[in-house]
Parts: structure tokens; sequence; C-alpha cells
């Protein structure tokens, strides 16, 4: 397992773990970060993510990031 900031750009992972506060996990999951789900890194911008989730594009921070295990 690593951290979603890890992976390489197009590599598509699934999501084994999702780390930190209950709202922290909440607020993931609400994007569409579930356990089970495969993810795709679209983009690295200075550490920030682009990536694919459920058939949509969301942007979220290398600290947000770095809770989603994969």
């Amino acid at each position: 397992m690593m951290p979603l900031s890890l992976s390489q750009t197009g590599c598509v992972a699934n999501i084994k773990a999702i780390r930190g506060k209950d709202e922290t996990r909440r607020f993931l999951e609400n994007l569409g970060f579930t356990v089970g789900q495969p993810v795709t890194v679209i983009a690295q911008l200075n550490g920030n993510l682009i990536v694919n989730v459920k058939d949509s594009r969301v942007a979220i921070s290398q600290s947000m990031a770095n809770r989603i295990m994969v």
C-alpha cells in the first residue's frame, strides 16, 4: 500500500484504505473516494493531483492524496 500522491500519472489503482479523522474520510467519500473504487491520476501540479474517480475529475491537495491509500 502507498499513498495516492506517489502513484504514477495514467496508472489505474484501487483504493485500499482512507486514513484520517472521521470528517476527512466522510469528505473524501462524498467526492467518490471509497474503498475498492478505481482511481486514475490524470495530472500532478505542484504536488496537487487531478484524478478521475467515478467518471468525474476531481482536484485534491497533496495532503488529502496522502490520506488515500492505493
